[in-house]
C-alpha cells in the first residue's frame, strides 16, 4: 500500500503543479530567471520531502557546514538508489541542478521542473551531445548554480560501503569552471526500496557533505587525480556498520 501511495503522489502532484510548472517555464523562456528559480526552490523540496515521508524514510545530515557560502559548486555523491536525487534535492543548502541520464529527459512532467533546476541531460552515445550538455552545465556554474553529479554513472548494486568507479568526464564541470567538488558520502539508501525487491519499506539514511575539494590552480596530474580522491573521501565515510545491508 505504502508503494501505491507513493506513485499516486508522485504523479498526483505534478499534475496539480503543471500550472506552476508552465509558469516557470515561460518566465524560464522570457529570460526570467529569478521567478523560474524561486518556483523550482518553492514546489521541488515540498514534492521530494513528501516522497521521502511518504516512503517512511528518516535523514541524518552531517557536515552542512562544508558547502561553500556564497559558491557555485559541484555536489559528487556515490549512487546506490533511485531515491538518491530526492535525497539530494532535500537535503543540502537548496535544491540544485543534476548531470542526469538523457532518458529522464522523457518523463512527462519531471523534465519539465527539471529544466526550472537547470539540469543537464547526458547522452552517453553521443560525444556531440555529451560535450554540448557538459558545456551547458559548466556556463551555469559560472552564473552561480551548483550541480549534483553521481560519477559512478549507474547505481552501485554490490555491498553497502564499495563504490564503483568514478568516471572523470563529470569532474571536466568543476575544473572548467574552476568550482570546488563537495564530496558526499549517502549510506542506507538502497534500504529503501531497491534491497525490498523494488517494494518501499520505512528505512534510515545517513549523508555526511565533506570538506570541499578546490579545482582551481590544479596540476595536470592532480586534475587525473581528482576522481579516485573524491571516491576515496566517499568511501572513508560510508558507515561501515551498515556494510552488507
Amino acid at each position: 500500500m505504502r508503494t501505491i501511495v507513493w506513485f499516486i503522489y508522485f504523479w498526483g502532484f505534478l499534475l496539480v503543479k503543471w500550472p506552476k510548472m508552465s509558469k516557470g517555464l515561460r518566465a524560464l523562456e522570457a529570460g526570467d530567471w529569478e521567478t523560474a528559480d524561486r518556483l523550482a526552490a518553492r514546489y521541488v523540496p515540498q514534492w521530494a520531502n513528501r516522497l521521502l515521508k511518504l516512503a517512511g524514510v528518516t535523514v541524518t545530515v552531517e557536515g552542512k557546514e562544508n558547502i561553500p557560502a556564497g559558491r557555485a559548486c559541484v555536489f559528487a555523491a556515490n549512487h546506490r538508489s533511485y531515491y538518491d536525487i530526492p535525497l539530494m534535492l532535500t537535503q543540502l543548502d537548496a535544491p540544485h541542478g543534476l548531470v542526469a541520464k538523457k532518458e529522464i529527459a522523457g518523463l512527462p512532467l519531471v523534465r519539465g521542473w527539471m529544466r526550472l533546476l537547470h539540469c543537464v541531460f547526458l547522452d552517453r552515445e553521443d560525444p556531440r551531445k555529451a560535450m554540448a550538455a557538459l558545456n551547458e552545465a559548466i556556463e551555469n556554474l559560472k552564473k552561480g548554480y551548483s550541480i549534483s553529479i553521481f560519477p559512478e554513472g549507474t547505481r552501485n548494486k554490490g555491498e553497502e560501503g564499495t563504490l564503483q568507479e568514478f568516471k572523470g568526464g563529470a569532474f571536466r564541470i568543476a575544473t572548467k569552471a574552476k568550482a570546488p567538488v563537495v564530496p558526499v558520502a549517502i549510506t542506507g539508501s538502497r534500504d529503501i526500496m531497491e534491497n525490498n525487491h523494488m517494494w518501499m519499506h520505512p528505512a534510515h539514511v545517513t549523508i555526511r557533505i565533506l570538506p570541499p575539494i578546490e579545482t582551481e590552480g590544479l596540476t595536470r596530474e592532480e586534475i587525473k587525480a581528482l576522481p579516485e580522491r573524491t571516491a576515496e573521501a566517499i568511501r572513508q565515510n560510508l558507515l561501515p556498520q551498515q556494510q552488507g545491508g
